[in-house]
Parts: C-alpha cells; sequence; structure tokens
C-alpha cells in the first residue's frame, strides 16, 4: 500500500531501528530528497535510527519511503499510510537528534530487548484475557481522545516521565502475576517502553505491532476495542476507523509524537 487514493495527499507514518554511522550525512541526503518532492513533516534522524511523519503527493513519499529502505538495515521500516485533504505540517524539518524517540534511559535496547509483537488481529484476544494488564504508553492527553477499553493511563504529560512511573507500579505488577500488554500511536513509544519493562525482569511483555495507527487501518470497525479517536500530531488533528479523518476540535497537547 502506497496511501489512499481518495485524498490528494498521503501520509506515512514510519520509524525503525538501526545503526547510522553518519546522521548528519543522511539528514543531507533525505533534507534534500524531501524538499525536492515538496514534502512536509518531521524526519528525526540518529544513531539508533529514523522516526518521523510526512507528507506530500504519493509519488513523492513513495521516493522518500524507497530510498530510506535502500539504506542498510532498514528494508524492513514500519510505515503507515493515511490521507490529508491538505498540507498537515506547515513546513519540512530534517533533524539529527539523540534519540528518535525520547525517553532518556541509557543503555535502553529496543531492537533485542523490546517485546513479543502482537498482530491487530490477535490483539483483541489478548487485551479481552483477565490475566493481562493493558497499559496506554501515550500521555493523558491523548488517552482522553481515545483508547482501548480498561487500558491505564500512567498519568504523564511527556514519554520521558514513563519509566519512573512504572518503576512506582512494578512491585503491585509484578505480584499480579499478570501478563503486560502496551501500545501507543504508530508503535515507536512501545519498543523502548516494552524493553525497559523487560529490562526490569518482566519476561511477558507484548506490545501492538504497528500502534493504533496499524489497529484501526486493518481490523474492522464491528470488531474494534478502539473508543474515540487516535490524536495524531499534525493539523488533522485525530484518526478514526479505518484511518479516516474525524471532525474535532483543534487543540494543543503536551508530549512526545
Amino acid at each position: 500500500m502506497t496511501g489512499p487514493t481518495k485524498y490528494p495527499l498521503t501520509v506515512a507514518a514510519l520509524y525503525h531501528f538501526a545503526p547510522i554511522a553518519e546522521p548528519h550525512t543522511v539528514r543531507d541526503v533525505l533534507h534534500a530528497l524531501c524538499e525536492g518532492e515538496g514534502l512536509c513533516g518531521t524526519l528525526l534522524i540518529a544513531q539508533e535510527g529514523v522516526n518521523g511523519t510526512m507528507a506530500g503527493p504519493q509519488p513523492g513519499v513513495a521516493a522518500l519511503v524507497d530510498a530510506i529502505r535502500a539504506m542498510p538495515g532498514f528494508a524492513a521500516i514500519e510505515v503507515k499510510y493515511s490521507g490529508a485533504h491538505a498540507r498537515p505540517f506547515k513546513r519540512l524539518k530534517v533533524k539529527v537528534k539523540r534519540e528518535i524517540v525520547t525517553m532518556g534511559v541509557p543503555d535502553i535496547d529496543p531492537v533485542h530487548g523490546q517485546g513479543a509483537y502482537v498482530d491487530p488481529a490477535d490483539w483483541n484476544a489478548l487485551v479481552a484475557d483477565p490475566d493481562t494488564v493493558v497499559i496506554d504508553t501515550r500521555n493523558s492527553f491523548e488517552f482522553a481522545q481515545g483508547t482501548f477499553s480498561g487500558s491505564v493511563d500512567p498519568g504523564t504529560e511527556r514519554f520521558t516521565q514513563f519509566p519512573a512511573w512504572f518503576d512506582a507500579q512494578a512491585e503491585e505488577l509484578r505480584q499480579s502475576g499478570k501478563k503486560i500488554a502496551m501500545f501507543c500511536t504508530g508503535g515507536i513509544r512501545c519498543e523502548k517502553a516494552t524493553a525497559y519493562v523487560r529490562a526490569q525482569g518482566f519476561d511477558e511483555v507484548y506490545h501492538l505491532r504497528g500502534g493504533i495507527l496499524k489497529y484501526l487501518e486493518e481490523v474492522p470497525a464491528e470488531q474494534s476495542l478502539f473508543e474515540g479517536g487516535c490524536f495524531v500530531f499534525d493539523e488533522r488533528v485525530a484518526l478514526g476507523q479505518g484511518l479516516e479523518l474525524l471532525d474535532v476540535e483543534r487543540a494543543v497537547a503536551k508530549g512526545g509524537a
């Protein structure tokens, strides 16, 4: 899939953890490509990988995805496509950062230490299991816009607060003996969150492959356990089942993507 054809613009949310030896060089190449294709959005590049949401004409978005997939170690990059009627971002930003999603915890390994992936088709069975604790790793504003029924809101404003919240709950979760299932918008926060939880000695840790966006794309509306809208960090505000645009009031959220 390269984007919904019913919208004039294609939006690609993507991320992948893989080593990048020279992030500044990669930044320069990808910035030139995006500029030439008339794309808008934000692309973050770090030694640990690439993360971003980009929008523009379908051929330009496809050219960017192809260029990233051609980079060593990036052939399997996760991409979620949706659409937009108008440019959802005001400008183009391609930046080099220390982390592509900021948790602020050194030595977390999201490549080898992350939890087990659960495909959207299998997610309902896992979260309906009474022996599963479901944790929303997003911030409280995002949680309020929509979430899975029965999920736990850590009450954070930004992702860097998640480790401290989990540390405060760890003993109770350990005593419960329950499985831990985690989710976020597109999956990237869960790569680090589940790696952090596993590093604290928890073995049965799972996360939704592709995040809420992939779930809304693949799971039929009549089977969906997601309630409300999925907040996205652009002018579209929120997406619903089938990644349809929702008519909701523009608001400002604190926190990470």
